[in-house]
């Protein structure tokens, strides 16, 4: 085993994590900790993939091929902190030797409240209200005042039904009897779909037409990038809302912001945008558009839980024994 001064394996920590888990990885390892909770730059990333054991990047750490190409390479096992993964080259990892892990079914409550909070809150105009209150412009209850979408009994359109699409399918249906509709290309199986209550449709567009309700839960991959662009917005229902807190390259925001503007779909829930932390100007500027700053998982509980998970993946790893969250 490859370790540290300490004897222990060094591991590189990007971002600040919730204290539990650093004091958890302070002990288990040789940590670096990134006191000061500044963005790594590619050259630090570099410098880690040559000087540590294992890396543990966020979400929003690019580790490119090229990185990844960084001589000498002493790195062997990168703990990615989140569910999502495509921030990490994983074709190059594999081809360096490089084992890849992520954190999975922890934060997936958490992520599918945030997907009900999103579609909430652009029905009911939650956002566009709470503006108004805080402006002093209210002027007082009135009947036609602020008018909203019901959403209960309303049709929802998964795309995507894995972890946290199968968590806000139950809350759709047990907590606002909605009718839930979905398209998987791998779908969970006959048995978990019949429990939920969900109904298959064979592709994306299908979803789109039907749905009042468009809910994003697919994985970013080269195959899912703009899988909503301005054709598909075009199938969605007038009276429709999008909402996404999956990833932010899987919606041409370009094409949303055109649909938006020009009464295509009613609304649009967004906790995550295509060039993060980079929103589109035009968003900022519509009451029909709930805008969050990617906090699908943002509980104590859940980040917590996240840091752990990475680090039980790293313990494993250097056991000598299969991380079970291994991805690549």
């Amino acid at each position: 085993m490859s370790a540290g001064r300490s004897g222990r394996p060094t591991v590189v920590f990007t971002r600040r994590l919730p204290s539990p888990a650093e004091e958890q990885a302070a002990r288990d390892f040789d940590a670096r900790l990134n006191a000061d909770d500044h963005t790594f730059t590619p050259v630090e990333i570099a410098d880690a993939l040559r000087t540590a054991d294992a890396l543990v990047p966020t979400v929003t750490d690019k580790v490119t091929a090229q990185l990844l190409g960084t001589e000498p390479l002493k790195v062997r096992i990168i703990a990615n902190y989140g569910v999502g993964f495509n921030n990490i080259d994983t074709g190059a990892a594999k081809a360096r030797g490089v084992v890849v892990t992520n954190t999975p079914d922890v934060l997936t409550e958490d992520t599918a409240d945030d997907a009900i909070l999103l579609m909430l809150m652009v029905a009911r105009r939650g956002g566009e209200g709470e503006r108004e209150v805080r402006a002093k412009t209210w002027t007082g209850w009135r009947p036609t005042h602020m008018l909203g979408t019901r959403v209960s009994g309303k049709t929802l359109g998964l795309i995507g039904l894995g972890r946290i699409g199968r968590a806000v399918a139950h809350r759709a249906r047990h907590g606002f009897d909605m009718r839930v509709i979905f398209h998987d290309p791998y779908p969970p199986p006959p048995a978990v779909v019949a429990e939920l209550g969900a109904e298959p449709r064979a592709s994306v567009d299908d979803v789109l037409r039907e749905a009042d309700f468009v809910s994003l839960h697919s994985p970013a991959t080269p195959e899912t990038h703009h899988l909503i662009d301005a054709r598909r917005l075009g199938l969605m229902k007038r009276g429709a809302f999008l909402i996404n807190n999956a990833r932010g390259d899987i919606v041409d925001e370009a094409a949303l912001v055109a649909a938006l503007k020009q009464g295509t779909i009613a609304g649009a829930g967004l906790d995550v945008f295509e060039r993060e932390p980079t929103v589109s100007p035009e968003l900022l500027t519509m009451n029909n558009v709930v805008l969050l700053p990617h906090i699908g998982s943002a509980t104590h509980e859940s980040r917590v839980a996240m840091g752990l998970r990475a680090l039980d993946n790293l313990k494993t790893f250097f056991a000598g024994a299969p991380p079970r969250d291994r991805v690549a």
